[in-house]
């Protein structure tokens, strides 16, 4: 089969093309023939070299994919051959074929097509376990999305207001702010010539927000802490701006506030399996409601990653990218 490689660290010419040999179902796993692939921030920094993949996990890049099972391994009940389905992986999207413990394997929701599929399971995993099963946002509440444009932003616009929550967003173009308002954003700030805190203060009559989803990291630590209303939770999910800085902790105790953090992709097979579950639970409806639809800003052939993630860099794009075997 056909994969893409990370031959090297570096800039996205070091993505190649490559034949190696089909995977093998093992226990529990089934395999499936890909379709699409969508691409994640998490894949850049791999391609860097700053984000390895986890023990046990393919070396290649693609945390999500869609396709057909092609073969299931023993031990699996829950699918069968020629199912058509999306998956959340720890590694080995980029590639015409790629194996995945059952239990992190999702159906096909009504009413989307099966390429796209491809661009739901790790924005949709990452956003129902982070803000809906950790800090329990809840109808009537506010949420900050730092990166509305985003994949997971665009996403979590979508399933907060589902959830009956208000959403702000920060986004450093008009134009992605106006698209965010169009998927159901309440607030829109354009974090590039607005100071998000006093906007959202402004805008909540000085309580700020209940709950942040941030992908930026350190250089907003203080200033999330100031856009949080009392008994507020901040979620990370990423640290675009910086790992290291330096917290308020008199503020984040004045405010009760909660800060939490963590990354999908190294979880434990059975945790994964566990959000899987809910996520098909509480997200599946929705999409299939057309209350949550999916976004997809460009779609490239699979020998073409190295421009994907020039697009995904440029950082212009709204929504997701999709890789097609």
């Amino acid at each position: 089969m056909r994969v893409i490689e990370i031959t090297k660290p570096g800039g996205p010419e070091v993505l190649e093309i490559r034949e190696v040999p089909d995977p093998k179902a093992g226990e529990g796993e089934v395999v499936i023939k890909t379709t699409a692939t969508a691409l994640n921030r998490a894949d850049i920094m791999q391609r860097q070299g700053n984000y390895p993949p986890p023990p046990g996990a393919s070396l290649y890049p693609g945390l999500e994919v869609s396709g057909t099972i092609e073969s299931v391994g023993p031990g699996v009940s829950k699918w069968k051959v020629g199912d058509q389905v999306c998956a959340l992986l720890g590694g080995g999207g980029y590639a015409e074929k790629v194996n995945v413990p059952e239990g992190q394997v999702f159906p096909i929701p009504k009413g989307v097509s099966l390429r796209d599929a491809a661009a739901i399971p790790e924005v949709a995993s990452t956003v129902w376990s982070t803000v809906f099963m950790t800090v329990h946002l809840q109808p009537g509440e506010s949420l900050l999305i730092h990166g509305g444009g985003s994949g997971i932003g665009s996403f979590a616009i979508q399933l907060a207001k589902a959830k009956g929550a208000k959403v702000f967003v920060t986004a450093g173009s008009d134009e992605k702010l106006k698209k965010c308002l169009e998927l159901g954003a309440d607030v829109a700030i354009n974090y590039k010539t607005e100071d998000f805190v006093a906007r959202v203060k402004e805008e909540t009559g000085g309580k700020g927000v209940d709950v942040i989803l941030d992908v930026v990291g350190a250089p907003y630590l203080n200033n999330n802490l100031e856009a949080l209303a009392l008994d507020g939770r901040i979620f990370i999910i990423g640290l675009q701006g910086g790992a290291k800085g330096e917290i308020n902790l008199g503020l984040l105790m004045a405010k009760r506030a909660t800060i939490a953090a963590a990354g999908l992709r190294s979880r434990p097979t059975k945790d994964k399996a566990a959000i899987v579950q809910e996520v098909v639970k509480n997200v599946w409806p929705e999409i299939e409601a057309g209350k949550v639809k999916v976004i997809v800003e460009d779609v490239l052939p699979l020998e073409r990653a190295d421009d994907a993630h020039r697009v995904l860099e440029r950082g212009t794009h709204f929504g997701k990218v999709i890789l097609t075997t």
